[in-house]
């Protein structure tokens, strides 16, 4: 199946508000793909600064465009830097970011070797519209309660997080998963992603098998909808 195939499929089989992107990672920006050279602003008072506020917001970006980026873009965002593989977990501990999350209490020092990241530091990671994707290694696609019904329908192996949200990249990358998140404070004010949304990493390897198992779980779920809907117009019925 084409990736523009792939991409139509995922829209549909999820009711899909925002199409799919792809993220991959390379040893090197890829030839002919656009580098993102947002400016970067001037730097906190522990020296990070990065294109973007923290890595999620790539996702936003990659929705209608194709581009590498490189850690330094990365570099804001502490905890996405060490779960995409770019800084080891003993630096990103050390961080300014990471002090004011774990002095909020929102995460604990205890919590950070359980949290999924890729091993092998990348040279470059890319995003792209899967439509259009070259280079994906993982698919990521934004969920509303229904789409992530399904998904948890065809595929009951389904892994269910929390946050950090964008961990969810890594367990797709590093351990060949199918993980949804229900988000995280931090990447919602980051990204503006809607409340109303969850997120989901498709290893790319694992795509056709899933849009398979989702046609059939749709297609059992328009059956059953059609069912409950003709049993419950007899109650409509009593109450006229």
């Amino acid at each position: 199946m084409s990736a523009r195939a792939q991409a139509d499929a995922l829209r549909s089989l999820l009711q899909l508000a925002t199409p799919p992107i792809a993220i991959g990672f390379r040893d090197t920006p890829p030839a002919g793909l656009d580098r993102f050279d947002h400016p970067m602003p001037a730097p906190s008072a522990d020296g990070r600064t990065g294109r973007v506020p923290a890595g999620c917001v790539f996702w936003t970006h990659a929705i209608d465009r194709a581009f590498s980026t490189v850690a330094e873009d990365h570099a804001n965002c502490s905890v996405g830097s060490y779960t995409h593989g770019f800084v080891p977990l003993a630096d990103a501990a050390t961080r300014g970011d990471v002090a004011a999350i774990v002095e909020a209490g929102w995460v604990a020092e205890s919590d950070f070797p359980s949290i999924p990241a890729v091993e092998d530091a990348p040279g470059s990671v890319t995003y792209e519209p899967l439509a259009d994707a070259q280079h994906g290694d993982v698919v990521l696609v934004r969920l509303h309660a229904a789409g992530l019904m399904t998904l948890l329908d065809a595929w009951p192996e389904l892994a269910i997080e929390g946050k950090p949200q964008c961990h969810i990249v890594a367990m797709a990358k590093q351990h060949g998963r199918i993980a949804a998140s229900v988000g995280c404070a931090l990447s919602r004010a980051r990204t503006g992603i809607p409340v109303t949304e969850a997120t989901a990493a498709i290893p790319i390897a694992l795509l056709d098998e899933v849009i398979e198992r989702l046609t059939r779980a749709a297609a059992a779920n328009a059956t059953v909808a059609r069912y409950a809907g003709i049993d419950a117009a007899r109650f409509e019925e009593v109450g006229t």
